[in-house]
């Protein structure tokens, strides 16, 4: 019966994070720096607030795309945040940002169309494009210190291109996109049949500065995804937020409301406590975030690996290109010998391939004892060539 299964389905694989992860999870005494998991509990007061809803019976249906106060909320907090003009019919929430992203490219794509992606990137897009029958094309960043801008981005343009993900600050380099260069790609895509997706699920972990989003620039061809996961470390709340003009939004609440009907009330309300007396609950973990950043992008620099320091979000992605492995064989034989998991580079594109995937949202005792035990390894290897 096997054969009765959607190709498009077929053709669509597990996350190479989550499959490499899968794979080495069992062995005793490994430390495992794979998952983008913030290692901080979520905020007591968040946690009350769902407490709370299910007290009082807050366990119903809610309006499709969230009850009110917390679209208000959620345009206010991006409002104050970034400068970004909403209203509450322009917002929907959603189970995480996966499903925002979901629903946003089978209401924009149609089969044929092209979905520019920045590589190497998160592996999460791509089947999310193919099972609308869209085709991602990829733009290799390396040699831009893994940024998108409007100069690679320009000779990918056809009648096809639906519509670019920006995806910063990025998911595995933690490098984000400056003011100017979000400017120049708004001029280039502007009046063109052409969407922005901006996906900013770290845009409350960026370390120096203020995030900003292209949606300032190009509203009404920007779709922007966010969520509470990252932020107020919510990941099993599973609560994301969908933003556009409501010209796009009336035909998304279809697809939203077929989908899920609406997310899970209790989770609302904890994220309307995270919204509004929790709005910069994220500053503490962020100044946690960049120190461990400091002291890994150190560690990994003093190893001799070749590494962009990032501007937000908890990765690193240090080059392996010199030990002549694949990424796949290196993270495998790291596992191995040294009892520490990374992600291949080839999970997140063929443009990944040469790296690994670091996180370092994990304590700086388990930090340092996987460092330790990559710089043993390391040593190894260099000595041997």
């Amino acid at each position: 019966m096997e054969h009765l299964i959607h190709s498009r389905v077929k053709n669509i694989e597990i996350s190479g994070i989550r499959k490499f992860f899968n794979m080495v999870a069992d062995r005793p005494d490994l430390i495992s720096l794979t998952i983008g998991q913030p290692d901080f509990p979520t905020p007591e007061h968040v946690k009350e607030a769902g407490k709370e809803a299910i007290a009082a019976n807050f366990t119903t249906y809610t309006h499709n795309a969230g009850f009110l106060d917390l679209r208000e909320a959620a345009c206010r907090f991006v409002a104050e945040k970034y400068g970004l003009s909403y209203e509450p019919d322009e917002v929907i929430t959603t189970v995480g940002a996966s499903q925002a992203l979901d629903i946003t490219f089978r209401t924009i794509l149609e089969a044929g169309t092209e979905v520019i992606l920045p590589g190497p990137v998160y592996p999460g897009y791509e089947p999310l494009i193919q099972l609308c029958g869209a085709k991602p094309v990829y733009v290799d960043t390396r040699a831009n210190g893994f940024r998108l801008s409007a100069e690679l981005i320009a000779p990918y343009l056809n009648e096809r291109t639906r519509c670019i993900v920006l995806p910063y600050p990025s998911n595995p380099t933690g490098v984000t996109l400056s003011e100017q260069a979000l400017r120049e790609i708004a001029e280039l895509v502007k009046g063109r049949p052409i969407w922005i997706v901006s996906d900013e699920i770290y845009s409350e972990l960026v370390y120096d500065g203020r995030h900003h989003s292209i949606a300032k620039w190009l509203h009404d061809q920007t779709i922007v995804i966010n969520g509470l996961s990252k932020s107020h470390s919510m990941t099993g709340w599973r609560i994301g937020f969908v933003f556009a003009p409501s010209f796009v939004m009336k035909h998304m609440i279809k697809v939203h409301q077929y989908s899920v009907s609406c997310t899970s009330s209790v989770s609302q309300k904890a994220a309307l406590a995270a919204l509004t007396a929790g709005k910069n609950d994220a500053v503490a973990m962020r100044n946690q975030y960049k120190q461990r950043m400091e002291y890994t992008y150190d560690r990994l620099v003093r190893m001799g690996l070749q590494v962009e320091k990032p501007d937000g979000a908890f990765y690193l992605f240090p080059s392996i290109a010199p030990f002549g492995l694949s990424s796949f064989d290196f993270a495998l034989d790291v596992v191995h010998k040294a009892g520490v998991a990374l992600v291949p580079g080839s999970a997140f594109s063929k443009y990944g391939e040469g790296y690994v995937r670091l996180s370092y949202a994990y304590s700086f005792d388990v930090l340092k004892e996987a460092l330790n035990r990559l710089e043993r390894y390391i040593k190894e290897k260099q000595w041997a060539r």
